[in-house]
């Protein structure tokens, strides 16, 4: 069996184009993108702090306390923390794929979770950064001619391949 508490949570787009999440442990968060690659949030218990997508699919989770929990998305809605939690987004599941999924059991269509790291240095990280932003230049995506980042939570681009907005 997985090493992984799952938890399950769903996101409902607000008309100030927030997020609240709401996880089916009882907590909830509110979300609101920063820029392309970040997402500040707070829950309902007080804790609050920035995700960021490093790229190869990391995320780094920084608490306002100044903990760090590194979290790798598995594709699918699905992200493996290092805290021990997989999260997985209820939002996105419908159809005939969702039905499969939820008959079967995501691990088994899916397979193994890859997992997060535990530590990155700086340089770590810094790389990451780097990495997906040559990608992502080689993929052609010199952007859209805008102003700069429109804070959307539909961007269909969100520079990690999953539809969760960082875990």
């Amino acid at each position: 069996m997985s090493q992984y508490r799952e938890i399950h949570y769903t996101d409902e787009l607000l008309s100030d184009r927030s997020v609240h999440r709401r996880f089916n442990d009882g907590r909830e968060e509110w979300r609101r993108r920063a820029g392309d690659h970040h997402v500040q949030w707070q829950d309902n218990a007080g804790r609050s702090g920035i995700d960021e997508v490093l790229g190869d699919r990391v995320i780094k989770r920084r608490y306002t306390t100044g903990q760090i929990v590194y979290g790798r998305d598995q594709g699918y809605g699905r992200t493996a923390w290092g805290d021990g939690t997989l999260t997985v987004n209820r939002t996105s599941f419908g159809g005939r794929t969702g039905a499969i999924l939820a008959a079967v059991g995501a691990g088994v269509l899916l397979g193994a979770i890859v997992a997060p790291p535990m530590f990155m240095s700086e340089f770590e990280e810094e790389e990451l950064r780097r990495q997906a932003q040559q990608q992502q230049q080689s993929n052609g995506d010199g952007g859209d001619g805008g102003d700069g980042d429109s804070g959307s939570w539909d961007d269909a681009d969100d520079g990690g391949g999953s539809d969760d907005d960082f875990g």
